[in-house]
């Protein structure tokens, strides 16, 4: 996340993400938790039925917490935000207010994204009658949402009236999905311990690829180096009655890229 003058963490894109996921995992444990009960102060899910539910279709089944989660998590989560008195229009008040709106972007996802899920039952798989209830949805599609917004966070700044506000008036204000940030990001292209940056310097790149991990943006323009690895994989496997199979250890060789 990197640090700002006086040892303060620096208030940036990548800090924004790392606490909005954080408070979406305690939103999951928790919901999943009251589900499985491991909690003696709740259990399955009390939503409502869906209005949109076929009106044969049973509602009720023990389905994932996510309101006691999102409770949970938010008074547990923003304590320590709430707990501090800053000064009004001050960079510490900035952070804590930056920190809460990022924390709730984080639980309104893992809210956003839990879905009716249901089961079948009949004879032979008849599916004639369907018991349904409500399901959080994989954490990977939550941090897949959250990356989303870290693509499009907003810059903020904070007001004499101890508000943030957009540093680009241009843009629409954040709602309480987005994420915001209130320090620019390193350069993450060179090695920096004050900030925490590694640098890429030595990375495996992929010379083929467009994205991040591709070596035109990855190395920085600074160019990268080509070797060849060996690398052991699994081959000729044939199946032995009964019942195991058995493979053979092949050498091949590949390219490989670092960043210079």
């Amino acid at each position: 996340m990197g640090y700002k003058g006086e040892g303060r963490p620096l208030g940036s894109r990548e800090t924004a993400f790392t606490y909005a996921v954080s408070a979406a995992g305690v939103v999951n444990a928790i919901s999943r938790a009251c589900r499985e009960g491991e909690l003696s102060s709740c259990g399955c899910s009390r939503t409502a039925r869906p209005k949109d539910l076929p009106r044969d279709w049973l509602w009720g089944g023990c389905g994932d917490n996510v309101e006691y989660g999102y409770r949970f998590a938010k008074e547990f989560v923003d304590a320590k935000e709430r707990e501090k008195n800053y000064a009004k229009g001050s960079e510490e008040q900035a952070r804590m207010l930056m920190n809460l709106q990022n924390n709730e972007a984080g639980r309104r996802a893992v809210y956003k994204l839990a879905d009716v899920a249901c089961k079948c039952h009949g004879v032979s798989g008849s599916c004639s009658l369907k018991t349904c209830w409500l399901q959080l949805a994989d954490f990977r599609k939550v941090g897949d949402l959250l990356k989303e917004k870290y693509d499009s966070a907003a810059a903020m700044r904070i007001s004499r009236k101890g508000k943030l506000e957009l540093v680009n008036n241009r843009f629409n204000m954040p709602t309480q999905e987005d994420l915001v940030y209130v320090d620019p990001s390193p350069d993450y292209c060179l090695r920096n311990e004050t900030t925490g940056s590694l640098g890429t310097q030595g990375r495996l790149c992929n010379k083929t690829s467009e994205g991040m991990d591709g070596c035109e943006l990855m190395c920085c323009g600074r160019g990268y180096d080509q070797f060849k690895s060996v690398q052991v994989e699994r081959c000729n496997c044939k199946f032995h009655w009964c019942c195991y199979v058995k493979c053979k250890q092949c050498p091949k060789i590949v390219d490989q890229y670092v960043c210079k």
